[in-house]
């Protein structure tokens, strides 16, 4: 850039200034110039904007071709595990298969061979099951079930499998044709429905396994890189299924591996249990007012219930089954909101907050409860064995990628569970109360699980915002933590109990006897004839 400046014959300038003319001679500007000059004064480098090449023009038009453009943001749907989370050497064999490969991101790996061959022995299975067969003794009877022809369903699978292709990346699976592919997804969709039926019927003779490798089996279906889109099991389903029983026996399988047996309660707990229950949530008091006036449920109930929601693959479903996706849309603030502190189970009981198990699975069901001198903190009761840290790092994992909703409901309550669980005692105080049941070994195993997998999570700063913050003012509360305090010193046992019982008692008699006394001696000395 120039700036130019007209001089006409009067103008000088001081001494030794250089400038050049329209024809780049040099001259001495202290001569008189008779005819106009143009000078060219090269301003400093730091005010000049510079010139933009023809690279930098055709980038800049590309940046501009992708305004409103969302194409790049659209991930596969079955993701590899976050590198982020593989990097943890201590997790890595907890994403990787161990007996059964399903799709293809583990396919071909010489350790994972032997069950190729009980992939087509079950897809034939699946193919052949009828239920108007005579079922084995023991066998459950509820699923209703026609034979299809192999030819027929493999058709069915093919037919689907453009749609099938676009959920993994196109440099994974580029060396599959797409009959090699069908293959593989029928395969893989016939193995998984016909193991779930086995497990679902009592039928697990017909799977010709270990029991070792069954409960592998369990395993290696809910991990990220071993998904299988959920269109394929769909598609299988309609061709073997009547109704929803196909999707009804999936979500029983899922079920079954996030259940015990509730311990019997006797009929003064069921009593108190029920107004904990009642009185302990806001909308569980006016529906139980609304029954007893004789109205009728929300109306928004039945029409929830019709909705068609199909999963993307079945770690999603297994997620659906354990967080309520709305149970976090409301409260707190990523950049301000309520400060909680975490403190362990010992240390919130010893504050006066007691614990039970809930009645439903869900992590998102945690509930904190305030009386008048203690509190309840209810937690949903958990399964802690060797597929455990597995289950939930895949979870986590899953999470974590880009197309997920951005809930990070699994995250979320492992964080809250590690803010819970410090040593052994915190784990023995949960097991104790139902919460934590433990297959796994120690209850120091079982506290170095929690605090391995919670490593450097981040949780959804909307997550048991409201519990957290109940907690927080209990045990702020300066009369309930020296009423709990005091129960702890004196109450530990039920013998201290007793003895405290016996000592009031004694204590009245004693003031009784005294205060007769009193009166005794009052009439003695004051008979009423005087």
């Amino acid at each position: 850039m120039f700036k130019q400046f007209q001089l006409d014959s009067y103008y000088q300038s001081s001494k030794g200034t250089m400038v050049t003319n329209e024809e780049g001679r040099s001259i001495n500007i202290n001569e008189i110039f008779v005819d106009e000059y143009h000078i060219t004064i090269h301003q400093d480098s730091t005010s000049n904007s510079q010139e933009i090449s023809e690279n930098e023009r055709q980038w800049i038009h590309s940046l501009e071709k992708r305004r409103g453009y969302t194409g790049l943001l659209q991930k596969p749907k079955i993701q590899k595990v976050p590198k982020m989370h593989r990097e943890i050497e201590s997790n890595v064999r907890c994403y990787e298969p161990l007996v059964v490969s399903i799709g293809p991101f583990h396919r071909g790996k010489p350790e994972l061979q032997l069950m190729e061959k009980h992939k087509e022995l079950l897809a034939i299975q699946f193919a052949d099951q009828d239920s108007t067969k005579e079922r084995p003794e023991g066998v459950l009877p509820w699923l209703s079930t026609n034979s299809v022809s192999i030819d027929e369903l493999y058709e069915k699978v093919k037919n689907i499998m453009p749609n099938v292709r676009e959920c993994y990346d196109d440099e994974l699976i580029k060396k599959y044709s797409h009959e090699e592919f069908a293959q593989i997804m029928l395969l893989d969709g016939c193995f998984i429905l016909q193991y779930f039926h086995c497990i679902v019927t009592g039928n697990y003779t017909e799977l010709k396994m270990k029991s070792h490798d069954i409960a592998f089996i369990r395993r290696d279906l809910f991990l990220l890189e071993n998904q299988l889109p959920f269109e394929v099991l769909q598609v299988l389903m309609s061709c073997k299924f009547k109704n929803n029983e196909g999707m009804e026996m999936i979500k029983k399988f899922i079920s079954s591996a996030h259940t015990k047996p509730t311990p019997p309660h006797g009929f003064i707990q069921g009593i108190k249990d029920f107004f904990l229950d009642l009185f302990g949530d806001t909308q569980k008091v006016m529906s139980f007012l609304g029954k007893i006036c004789g109205e009728e449920g929300p109306p928004f109930t039945k029409q929830e219930s019709t909705k068609i929601w199909l999963p993307s693959h079945l770690l999603e479903l297994l997620k659906t089954h354990l967080i309520d996706p709305n149970a976090f849309s409301e409260g707190g603030c990523y950049l301000r909101g309520e400060w909680c502190s975490y403190r362990s189970a010992i240390e919130l009981r010893r504050a006066g907050i007691r614990f039970r198990p809930g009645k439903s699975r869900r992590l998102s069901e945690v509930k904190f409860t305030s009386f008048h001198c203690s509190a309840l903190l209810t937690l949903p009761p958990i399964t802690v064995d060797d597929s455990t840290k597995s289950e939930f790092l895949n979870l986590v994992a899953y999470e974590a990628c880009p197309d997920t909703p951005d809930d990070f409901g699994i995250t979320s309550f492992l964080t809250f569970m590690d803010s819970l669980i410090d040593h052994a005692e915190d784990v023995k105080e949960l097991r104790s109360k139902g919460i934590l049941l433990n297959f796994l070994g120690s209850d120091q195993e079982v506290a170095d699980l929690f605090n391995e997998i919670a490593r450097d999570l981040v949780p959804n700063p909307h997550a048991y915002v409201d519990v957290k913050d109940q907690i927080e003012k209990h045990y702020y509360s300066k009369s309930k933590i020296w009423i709990a305090e005091w129960k702890n010193t004196h109450f530990t046992s039920p013998w201290t109990v007793f003895a405290f019982i016996a000592a009031l008692f004694v204590i009245g008699l004693e003031v009784t006897s005294t205060f007769l006394a009193g009166i005794q001696t009052y009439y003695t000395v004051h008979p009423k004839g005087s």
